[in-house]
């Protein structure tokens, strides 16, 4: 009697272990707080021997969400997480897809894990352009994304890529073919500090969290601190925004990133009381009704002077901005290849984009200023 009362306290002593270890485990998983503030496609829970990297929103309107758990030692990942995709950290080398994922790479160091890219000619950043130029980056253009054989033969540790929609198939043959694809969706996000936030997704894959939050908690006081110099403005200049395109007028819409600057930096944006995150499709008419008074004219599309604006369409003339010589453009600054400086590094310094927009419309705030990234039209 006493053996059969002795084996079963000691059954019953495992079996509380067991479900005590279980239970515990689950609640370590579960109690990390997400520790990205802003942006709002993905999330970060830092563990002491493993991150867990949730991309929620990798393509407008996504439904599915994508869980990355990352580890030194991958054997210490719990067993309620190894249904996910695994990588051992720091990630050694990497291909990227989007000339705004650059940045983040040299912003942390990281410049050399950089393998492969499609596009090189967009790149401008110096850094990577050397490597380049050196011929450590592989050129995996295909005309439409990454090449397939080029990036399989290339096997790098991950690819950071894009998708506009869930049946990628091009991602699905590097998944298949045993290559580590991470999405990235900071292109979805639109406030200015959600997008630059999206360098703690790539401060997790080479072990640096804690350097690209201090990066990113720098922006967000340097962006703040821009906002305080017009926190008092009271006169808001009427601000109008891109240019056509064929027999369209693509411009902002008022839930947009670049409506977001216009808003903190003090401007009235004309088309601020749309819905929306994309852009305007509208007429020439329609426009020129609404903002041919209007003071600044900001992002004139791809011209970068007066001449090139008289020279596509003699109506843009018309424009009292463009009278008062009062246009500021993005698309003048230029890499040695041509690739637009705006469209790498603006993402990750949402602080120079607000102090160059307040420089425009409010220059007694910034008189000192040169501005960064938007310029007058020559």
């Amino acid at each position: 009697m006493t053996s059969r009362i002795l084996k079963l306290t000691v059954f019953l002593s495992l079996f509380v272990f067991v479900s005590c270890k279980k239970e515990t485990e689950k609640t370590t998983v579960s109690a990390v707080t997400n520790s990205v503030e802003y942006a709002k496609g993905f999330q970060l829970y830092e563990y002491p021997d493993f991150t867990v990297l949730k991309v929620t929103q990798p393509w407008q309107d996504a439904k599915e969400t994508f869980t990355y758990v990352l580890a030194n030692d991958l054997s210490k990942i719990p067993d309620s997480l190894k249904k996910e995709v695994s990588i051992q950290i720091p990630v050694k080398t990497a291909v990227v897809t989007s000339t705004t994922h650059i940045p983040s790479l040299v912003a942390l160091g990281e410049s050399e894990a950089l393998v492969g890219f499609p596009h090189l000619e967009y790149i401008s950043s110096e850094v990577i352009r050397k490597n380049i130029n050196a011929g450590k980056i592989k050129e995996l253009n295909d005309n439409e994304s990454v090449n397939l054989e080029l990036t399989i033969d290339l096997n790098p540790e991950v690819i950071v890529a894009h998708s506009m929609e869930a049946n990628n198939q091009k991602i699905k043959s590097l998944e298949n073919a045993g290559l580590k694809v991470l999405l990235n969706g900071d292109w979805i996000e639109t406030t200015p500090l959600g997008k630059a936030e999206w360098i703690k997704f790539f401060g997790v894959l080479f072990d640096k969290n804690q350097e690209a939050a201090v990066y990113f908690n720098s922006i967000v006081t340097d962006y703040n601190q821009a906002k305080e110099l017009v926190k008092d403005v009271k006169e808001l200049p009427v601000v109008f925004s891109g240019s056509m395109y064929q027999d369209v007028w693509y411009a902002p819409q008022g839930e947009s990133w670049m409506a977001y600057f216009i808003k903190d930096a003090k401007g009235h944006y004309l088309w601020s009381d749309t819905k929306g995150t994309g852009s305007l499709s509208l007429s020439f008419e329609t426009v020129l009704d609404k903002a041919q008074n209007a003071e600044i004219w900001i992002g004139p599309g791809q011209f970068t002077s007066y001449e090139e604006l008289k020279n596509n369409n003699k109506h843009y003339t018309e424009f009292s901005a463009y009278k008062n010589r009062k246009v500021f453009t993005y698309s003048a600054k230029k890499g040695p290849t041509g690739g637009v400086i705006f469209y790498e590094e603006a993402p990750n310094r949402p602080d120079l984009i607000l102090k160059d927009l307040i420089f425009i419309l409010h220059p007694e705030k910034l008189s000192e200023y040169t501005p960064y990234f938007i310029e007058a039209l020559q």
